[in-house]
């Protein structure tokens, strides 16, 4: 088991290809500034005040193939929320100071580092763990593997300790990173992760609606086009049904932001 404090951010550029519409795994002309959220979307729209800083958060896709055909896991968010209310998407939520000291069982791999490390000075490590920890507090689902956890556990990781359960970070891979954007009450520079549940999960558990999601369900990737979706989670299982019919896939996680001409979309 390894615990690693943030270090310091290597410097690192996104790649210099820009991603044009034909380039979106989606396939459809003008499917990149599709996206991303529009004004008619059911999403608060505020122009009479500055837009929040986004804060940094991360999403985990677990993806089933015991199956004819593969299925992610998805649930609805509460009505109540402000942000993205009565929406399917994938588990996931804020970082927070304490997820980068969490005990794990393993570390993410190089090349899964090295993106997250892309103008950011957090630690790539704490982005997997929140998705982990997110995913276990959402779902009830444990990324990880059975280990003697130390007595005491960085805030938001008690139940970790408690269930004798290292989080897993290896078979995480980073998919793609969005920012809401400006005017919204709620922005965040969101770091997507999907992973395979039968190496990821500790067991064959089933998920649990609780406060946060309800309806959590395992849906091919056809059905879940069908719910009521986030344009980047839209976006997202575009990307994810990309990588599961490409054996070498050799793209990098597309990073969708707005800058002062737009919509824009970079491959890390």
């Amino acid at each position: 088991m390894t615990s690693r404090a943030p270090s310091t951010a290597r410097t690192i550029t996104v790649a210099d290809t820009s991603i044009t519409a034909a380039d979106s795994p989606i396939t459809a002309a003008g499917m990149v500034p599709s996206a991303f959220d529009k004004e008619g979307d059911d999403d608060v729209i505020l122009k009479n005040q500055r837009s929040p800083r986004p804060k940094d958060a991360a999403t985990l896709i677990l993806v089933r193939r015991d199956g004819p055909k593969p299925r992610v896991l998805m649930g609805k968010r509460s009505g109540g929320h402000v942000f993205m209310p009565d929406k399917y998407v994938f588990p996931g939520g804020r970082v927070d100071p304490e997820d980068s000291r969490a005990v794990s069982w393993c570390e993410l791999r190089p090349e899964v580092e090295d993106k997250l490390r892309i103008q950011t000075r957090r630690s790539p490590r704490a982005f997997a763990l929140t998705a982990i920890r997110e995913t276990f507090e959402e779902t009830g689902l444990l990324v990880a593997r059975p280990a003697e956890m130390p007595d005491s556990a960085p805030k938001g990781w008690a139940r970790f300790h408690e269930l004798d359960a290292a989080p897993h970070l290896s078979p995480l891979t980073l998919i793609g990173r969005a920012i809401t954007p400006p005017y919204r009450p709620r922005r965040f520079d969101a770091r997507f992760f999907m992973a395979d549940a039968e190496e990821a999960l500790i067991d064959k558990r089933p998920p649990v609606d609780g406060a946060e999601l309800s309806d959590l369900q395992w849906v091919t990737l056809d059905d879940a086009l069908d719910l009521d979706l986030p344009s980047v989670t839209r976006f997202m299982l575009g990307e994810i049904g990309e990588r599961l019919s490409v054996r070498d896939f050799r793209k990098g996680p597309p990073f969708l932001r707005w800058t002062r001409t737009g919509h824009s979309m970079d491959r890390l």
